[in-house]
């Protein structure tokens, strides 16, 4: 079977880390289902000016390059008969990125009001990944709270918090560095940031 992986996207800013992770996954043989919360999509569009139509910047910003074995599917967020409702799809994990404070919020609390809440709950009660990447700050602490308790549940919880060892260059490069441990989670070889080792150091 091929592997599959769901991609969501919520109304937080930093649309730029999904564009980059479905990027990557597309450059590979998977199957990628994105899910975008009508939020998502408005910031979506105001961040990188694509207008509403997801499925044109997508398939349009990727066609260059996208692996012949790789398949892109879009589902709405406002609905429920989508195959990642569903614990009997089987995928190999899930990403929210970015993840909103109140998709964090409802995830932790078991609130499946949504395609986006629900595929996250069914992927903490069939013990798949889900690594939630929470743009927001400063925390109070009730979004440290439900941090916790996503954690307690299952999920991995990875801020876009990149690193600066590596020398980065351009904005793209920091994005790079949260997508790649995005990619690290997920268990998928990339080349976009190197392994720290020894040489490092020198």
């Amino acid at each position: 079977m091929t592997e599959r992986l769901i991609v969501a996207i919520c109304g937080a800013s930093g649309s730029i880390y999904a564009l980059t992770l479905v990027r990557e996954l597309l450059a590979r043989p998977l199957e990628v289902h994105v899910i975008a919360s009508p939020a998502g999509r408005q910031v979506m569009s105001h961040e990188l000016g694509y207008g509403e139509n997801l499925s044109a910047l997508l398939e349009n910003t990727f066609r260059s390059f996208r692996h012949p074995g790789a398949s892109l599917v879009e589902h709405r967020a406002e609905t429920f008969f989508a195959p990642p409702a569903s614990g009997s799809f089987r995928h190999n994990g899930m990403v929210v990125v970015p993840c909103s404070m109140k998709t964090l919020a409802a995830i932790a609390a078991g609130v499946a009001d949504n395609l986006v809440t629900r595929a996250a709950d069914v992927c903490l009660k069939e013990r798949r990944p889900l690594i939630l990447v929470p743009r927001e700050t400063p925390l109070s602490t009730v979004h440290l709270d439900n941090m916790l308790r996503a954690a307690r549940a299952g999920a991995l919880i990875l801020p876009p918090a990149p690193a600066f060892y590596h020398g980065p260059k351009t904005v793209q490069d920091l994005v790079d560095f949260v997508v790649a441990r995005i990619l690290d989670h997920l268990r998928i070889s990339h080349r976009l940031v190197g392994e720290w080792t020894y040489e490092n150091l020198v």
